[in-house]
């Protein structure tokens, strides 16, 4: 059987194909979104102390919330080793403001809203890139109708702040967005 010039490039060109079809198959290109931009060769361990709740509104049992909700964060999104304390990365602050505001006015002059505010204050060292050290406030609120009772609410608004505010104590300490 004799080929001519056109069926010899035609199977060229399917040998080509087959082999960048199977040949980049096993090739992949992954992308991870917890965002983490850790020098694991230099980073091992992340301390997270208790955050004590020093606002003049206190609601007991946030304290324990938020700090293990912060662990937690670390733990499962990086794999820094947790200690109590002297770690790598060191995060400790404190509660600073648990206050209700009242929102909107309805027609009845009464407020039809409440706004229910967190403001934790974190103070970040980096033993490593003492360039990355610093203090913040950060500050997240939910509303609730001002019908409804607060402490039918609560729980589930302080999940809400309190997961806000620990992805933005994590993005700005490790993902550096």
């Amino acid at each position: 059987m004799v080929l001519n010039k056109l069926q010899i490039t035609s199977y060229k060109l399917f040998v080509l194909l087959f082999l960048f079809v199977f040949g980049t198959s096993g090739c992949t290109i992954s992308y991870k979104f917890n965002g983490a931009s850790i020098d694991y060769s230099k980073t091992k361990s992340v301390s997270i102390t208790d955050f004590p709740n020093t606002a003049e509104l206190v609601y007991p049992p946030l304290s324990q919330e938020f700090s293990e909700k912060l662990r937690d964060t670390y733990a499962k999104q990086t794999r820094l080793q947790l200690l109590k304390k002297g770690g790598d990365l060191d995060i400790e602050g404190e509660i600073t403001s648990y206050q209700l505001t009242p929102m909107a006015i309805s027609a009845d002059t009464y407020a039809s809203q409440t706004k229910l505010t967190l403001t934790i204050n974190v103070r970040f060292t980096n033993k490593k890139n003492p360039e990355d050290d610093f203090e913040k406030k950060y500050t997240a609120y939910r509303t609730f109708d001002s019908n409804i009772m607060l402490t039918t609410v609560v729980d589930e608004l302080l999940k809400e702040i309190i997961e806000e505010i620990t992805d933005m104590i994590y993005n700005d300490t490790v993902a550096k967005w």
